[in-house]
C-alpha cells in the first residue's frame, strides 16, 4: 500500500471517529458527513429498508422519526473502524432508551464510501428484529 492511499485511509478514519466522538457527547453525528446527495441504504427487510436519496430524505424518513421516539439519546460504542482507500467500515454498539422507558440496543455495521472527506453511500445493517420492534411499539413524540 503506497504512503497516498495510507493516509487518506488514516484521514478518513479519523474524520469519523471524530464524529463518533461527537455523537457519543452530544455534539455532533456522523450525519454531518453526508454531501447533500448522499444515499444511504438499509439493508436486509426493517421496515425503514431501502435507499435514501439525499441527506435531508435519509434525515426526514429515518433519523428524526428515530430520535422522537427516544427518551434518553442513543449512544454509540465503537468495536472497530477499518479502513480501505476510500471505505470506511464502522462496527458498533448503541443504546438509549425508548419514550415507553425500556431500553433500545443494537449492534451495527456501516460502510461509508467517502470523497474528500464527505460520506457520498452509506450502507447500514443491524439487527432489524430490535429495530422493528422498537419503530412499531414506540410513537414518535410530536413536534
Amino acid at each position: 500500500m503506497n504512503d497516498t492511499a495510507t493516509s487518506r485511509e488514516d484521514r478518513n478514519k479519523a474524520l469519523v471517529r471524530e464524529r463518533f466522538e461527537a455523537w457519543a457527547q452530544g455534539t455532533g453525528s456522523p450525519f454531518e458527513l453526508l454531501t447533500e446527495d448522499a444515499s444511504w441504504t438499509i439493508e436486509g427487510r426493517s421496515v425503514a429498508s431501502k435507499t435514501y436519496r439525499g441527506r435531508e430524505t435519509f434525515l426526514r424518513e429515518v433519523i428524526r422519526p428515530f430520535n422522537a421516539r427516544i427518551s434518553v439519546g442513543l449512544k454509540p460504542s465503537i468495536r472497530g473502524i477499518y479502513a480501505d482507500g476510500d471505505v470506511v467500515v464502522i462496527f458498533f454498539d448503541a443504546k438509549g432508551t425508548a419514550r415507553d422507558g425500556e431500553p433500545y440496543a443494537n449492534t451495527y455495521f456501516w460502510l461509508f464510501e467517502m470523497h474528500d472527506g464527505r460520506v457520498t453511500r452509506a450502507s447500514a445493517m443491524f439487527d432489524s428484529v430490535e429495530f422493528n420492534d422498537f419503530w412499531v411499539r414506540v410513537a414518535p413524540a410530536e413536534a
